[in-house]
């Protein structure tokens, strides 16, 4: 008999969890200004479907689930609403691609996103400048780093930071064949860093 009571109350909070997942997903698409046809195009699960599962109509499933998380770049417990386990540590998951790796330092959605950015050592590189919505700031922590932006071409050594409308057309790369490292943040358009001056006489 207890172990009856126990299951009921169990699939009762399993229903409390799945039941407040349409809403977070809604939160959290707005937070982004993410339509549900962009959303759609990202994921590939259809207008309607994501419509049925922001409204609660549709059950949500680690099928629809994953491809969602991917998308606004947040973990699945962050979906789902898991409970906090007070561990203050980011657990970093690095982006490994051809010629760097991209390390994650923020978990929320929206705002500003931190980033640690390593170029690995290597040979000349080609420039292939990228435009896209948003605002970015740089720092660089070790190595030379060449920035191609617009017209200009140049080369930050450690301790130097760069700010830019990452709509002008943009590229990192190494200055010459050693590893270099540097953090960005990155914002929607729009967003400028605020910076708070120390009072006078400190």
């Amino acid at each position: 008999m207890l172990l009856k009571w126990q299951t009921v109350g169990m699939d009762e909070m399993i229903d409390d969890v799945l039941s407040a997942v349409g809403p977070r997903l809604r939160a959290l698409r707005l937070t982004r200004e993410t339509t549900l046809a962009s959303l759609s195009e990202a994921t590939g699960i259809s207008v309607s479907t994501l419509s049925r599962l922001e409204s609660g109509q549709r059950r949500p499933n680690l099928e629809l689930l994953l491809p969602l998380a991917k998308a606004h770049q947040v973990p699945l417990d962050e979906l789902v609403g898991a409970p906090s386990t007070g561990d203050p540590r980011v657990h970093l998951r690095p982006i490994v691609k051809k010629r760097m790796t991209i390390i994650p330092l923020t978990r929320r959605p929206g705002g500003v996103q931190a980033y640690k950015h390593i170029l690995h050592a290597g040979g000349p590189e080609q420039p292939d400048p990228q435009v896209h919505e948003g605002y970015e700031w740089l720092y660089v922590l070790n190595g030379n780093l060449r920035m191609v932006l617009g017209e200009r071409d140049l080369i930050l050594p450690a301790g130097e930071a760069a700010e830019f409308d990452t709509r002008v057309p943009h590229w990192f790369g190494r200055a010459d064949t050693q590893a270099v490292e540097f953090l960005s943040l990155f914002g929607r358009q729009g967003e400028r860093m605020h910076v708070r001056a120390k009072p006078a006489g400190r």
